[in-house]
């Protein structure tokens, strides 16, 4: 455990772990905006 916190990481790891929580956050975002057109066009079809 505590050599786990003691770890440090280099900065491409830490490069790439930021890499990837920015692609989950965009697809998150592309993800709820898809959601949203969805129901309207739903709502207009009725």
């Amino acid at each position: 455990m505590l050599a786990h916190l003691l770890a440090v990481e280099t900065a491409a790891q830490e490069g790439k772990k930021t890499v990837l929580v920015m692609l989950v956050v965009g697809l998150i975002f592309v993800g709820v905006i898809a959601l949203g057109t969805l129901t309207d066009w739903l709502r207009h079809r009725r």
